[in-house]
Order: C-alpha cells, then structure tokens, then sequence
C-alpha cells in the first residue's frame, strides 16, 4: 500500500499543478501522510534548479502550517485517536518521542524537525503534552526550513548524480546534523547557566 503511495506522490512531481501537490503533501506529512514531501521536493528540483529555494520555502511553510494541524490533533483529539495508535507502529515512535519532549522540551522538537523521521509523531506529541503553540511554531519552521533548504541546495548544487548520492547517504547526514544541533543545544544550556 504504502509503495503504491510512494510512487503515486512521486509522479506528481512531473505533473503540471506539481507545487499545488507539493504544498499538499507538505502539509499533510507534518500531521498524518505517510509520504516525505522530499519525494516531490528533490526532483522538482532536479526538473527546476533556478526554482529550489522557492520550492523549498514553499514546503517549509506548508510543513509548519501542517504542524499546527498535527498539533491540534495531539492538542483536541488524542484522547480519541490514542486507542487506534496504540495499534499501530506509531505507538513506540510515539512513547519514543514523549520521552524526548518530556526531557528536551522545545529542542527536542526542533531536531525531530530536521530528522529522516515521521514528524507529524513529534507534532501529535507537542500537542498532547500542551506544549506551547507560538515556540512550537517556531522551532517547526525553523528544524523544518533547515532540513529543506539543505536538501535543495544540495540538489540544486549536485544535480542528478548527487541526488544519488543524496539517497544513499541521506542518514548519515540527518544524524551529522542532529549531532551538531545537540551540541549547540548543550553549549547553549551551558552558557546560560554561566
């Protein structure tokens, strides 16, 4: 089911309201697709270099309203949709990620934003734990923007045989990132206790 999707959300990005579809799944997959809007962000790309960081902004921002969408979910309707999540794989991503946010906060949100992750488990999650909305925001646009940009500046930069690359190596580059991103966390804790 979910290949058939994969390649369906794929083939929209040749189509010609391809950035209608892009802002879709952006917003969608920050509170309940189960597609990265990556699959249409890199070859949208790679058809249009000269538009990369406008398709980027554009899934940023939709990304960030969707985040509000996942976290009224969390917010309104966890209670209800708690039972059927429990049946799914998304439970212990779920207990995962509520562990994080309870000992990280906002920062753990910012870095489930740049993570190869489901983000809308990080959005639900805010929401269910009462997180502040206007932090909330912020830190979504900003872990989603980043996560974005680079890719399509990289896309843009290396063309088709980078995008390859991209694919091959793109956890490893998620987690080098995550890594920086805790340690300006922690620096940034140690300085404001100082």
């Amino acid at each position: 089911m979910f290949q058939k999707l994969y390649d369906k959300t794929l083939r929209w990005s040749g189509h010609q309201h391809a950035t209608r579809y892009l802002g879709f799944v952006s917003f969608a997959d920050s509170s309940f697709f189960p597609i990265t809007p990556l699959v249409m962000l890199v070859p949208m790309v790679l058809a249009r270099p000269d538009k990369a960081f406008r398709l980027a902004f554009l899934t940023t921002i939709m990304s960030a309203l969707g985040a509000v969408l996942g976290y009224s979910i969390g917010y309104f309707l966890f209670e209800t949709i708690s039972p059927w999540l429990q049946t799914t794989h998304y439970w212990n991503d779920y207990l995962s990620a509520k562990t994080e946010v309870d000992k990280w906060g906002i920062w753990a949100v910012l870095i489930g934003g740049f993570l190869p992750i489901p983000y809308k488990i990080f959005t639900i999650t805010a929401g269910s734990l009462n997180m502040a909305l206007l932090p909330f925001l912020l830190v979504s646009t900003l872990g989603r923007g980043t996560r974005f940009l680079v890719v399509a500046a990289l896309v843009k930069f290396g063309g088709e045989r980078f995008e390859t690359k991209l694919r091959d190596y793109s956890n490893h580059i998620g987690w080098v990132c995550v890594a920086t991103i805790a340690i300006g966390v922690v620096v940034y804790q140690q300085l404001v206790k100082s």
